[in-house]
Order: C-alpha cells, then structure tokens, then sequence
C-alpha cells in the first residue's frame, strides 16, 4: 500500500511545478525558466495487461523548449525499480515525442545513494542503455528554519520538513514554516490548506508528525470557522494520544474518551504540555496548582 508520506514527496510538484528547477539547481543542473505546466496521465499502460504508473508527470514548457517530468518517490532501495524507470522514459519519449527527466525523490540517505547510481542496461560488453535519474535526498534541500526565508517558498520548506521527518532539525523546520502559513492564510486560506495537509501527509508517522498537528492546533488559531476549530482540536487530541503512546504512559479507555471529546483546543494544549514529562494519565488531568501538575 502506498503511504501518505510517499505521495507528498511526488504531490508537491503537481501543487508548484516551478519546484523542480529551483530544486534541481542544488543538484547542479541548471533548467530554463518555466512557461507553463500540464499534468499528464500517470497510466503508462499499453495494451498487454502489465500495469505500469508513474507517481506525478508533468508536461513542462520552458522558455527554451518542452521537456515531460518524472517524479518517483523512493522510499527504499528496489532492484525491479531502474528497469521500471527506463520503461517509463522511454514510453514517454515515443508517447509524447519531447525529452523526458526523471526525478526520484528518496527521504533517506541510502535510498538516494542507491537511486544516484548510473543504471547500465544491457551486455557488461556494451549497455545498451544508461538509466541517470535526478536524485533528491535530505543533503540536497536547505534547511529551512526562518520564518521569512519559509514564507519566500512555502513548497521548498514542506519538501524540506518531509526529507528531513526522522531528523533533527524537522521541529525548527516546521516551526518556521506555521509561521509562514500564517501569513499566507491571510491572502489565501484554500492554498494554505493544501499546504497544510501536504505537510502532514509528507511527515507520515514520525514524531514531527504529532509536533505539526500541534502547531496546527494552536498557531494556527486564524482559522476561525467552526469547522476549522473542530479540525483543530480533532488533531490535536491525536496527537495527545500519539505522544503518549509513544511515551508509553498507559491510557484507559475512560481517558482515552474524555481527550477525544474534548473540544477546545486550548485545553487539549496544555494537556498536549503535560504530556512531555507525565508519567501517567493523573498528571495530564490534575488541577492546576497540584502535586504533578506543570502548567
């Protein structure tokens, strides 16, 4: 089953397909300024029943001609993976009749190490064809931690938070980035949650994770819709319960209901406080001012 943090990494340049070229520059490789972009069919099936799909294809025109975009993402080394890869280039290059890229996006360093080999198909004697993908990996993306340099690119911040889930400097990262979104909202809600939501499918199951719905729950408070404030305090009871499990501080089912029926998200933050020193559940619900209570 595909995971949602795998379809983040491809996702991200359907939603800014100028991505690419800013991205591809810390790779070394320098593409004209973009024109326009369409998104292709995925379905590179022909008639014999072999299914074959690409992540995300777009139909880049530049202003020094066309090119059709691969983005794979990669989570783990696959010695199926290159001859797939090949298949889809050329497929595309007969189908379409323009240069194709391909860019594997891989959110660990083995995976892109694996992924930038050069792939030689054929005789050892003489390849016939030669497989060199784009890799991008944790090393080859900025670190972006200030709240004015995330604003200037949202989608390279989220690209970078995504690559960097499992690492340190991911809570830094996504701490600029609410704050970026927060100026953001204030022109465009519906694209600041795309935004928003790309993010969270991108982190996956990692403890960042329950860090971004977080911050969601409450720097994100200008989101004033009662359905928003529902959303809110949905994300951050589940991430209440995730940080505690984490933790293994046992949780009854009694707790467990009285965290998930709770809905105002400031209550659900200070428990979220709590939380990050409680042993058990009695301190995460102890009146303020008593033996246990951090407030």
């Amino acid at each position: 089953m595909v995971s949602s943090s795998h379809e983040a990494l491809h996702r991200i340049f359907q939603q800014e397909p100028g991505l690419f070229a800013r991205v591809a520059r810390n790779l070394g490789v320098a593409f004209p300024p973009l024109v326009s972009a369409s998104e292709l069919s995925t379905d590179l099936t022909e008639t014999r029943p072999l299914e074959r799909r690409v992540d995300t294809l777009l139909r880049m025109d530049t202003e020094d001609g066309s090119f059709v975009l691969a983005v794979e993402s990669q989570s783990k080394p696959s010695p199926h993976k290159p001859a797939s890869w090949a298949y889809y280039l050329s497929h595309v290059y007969a189908k379409y009749g323009v240069p194709p890229v391909l860019l594997v996006v891989c959110p660990d360093r083995k995976t892109a190490a694996w992924a930038a080999r050069q792939f030689d198909i054929g005789p050892r004697q003489w390849p016939s064809l030669t497989l060199r993908p784009l890799v991008l990996g944790p090393d080859d993306v900025p670190v972006i931690d200030s709240p004015d340099e995330a604003a200037r690119d949202i989608p390279l911040t989220i690209l970078s938070a995504a690559l960097r889930r499992c690492e340190p400097e991911a809570d830094a990262i996504l701490n600029a980035l609410a704050k970026a979104l927060k100026g953001l909202s204030a022109d465009d809600e519906n694209t600041a949650g795309t935004f928003i939501e790309l993010m969270e499918q991108g982190l996956g199951t990692t403890q960042a994770a329950d860090l971004w719905r977080h911050l969601m729950a409450v720097d994100l408070s200008f989101f004033q819709s009662q359905t928003a404030q529902q959303l809110r305090a949905e994300g951050e009871a589940k991430a209440l319960l995730r940080l505690l499990a984490h933790r293994s501080v046992e949780v009854g089912e009694e707790d467990r209901e009285r965290i998930v029926g709770c809905g105002d998200p400031d209550v659900l933050d200070l428990w979220f406080t709590r939380a990050l020193t409680a042993t058990s559940a009695a301190e995460i619900f102890a009146p303020a001012g008593e033996a246990g209570a951090v407030d």
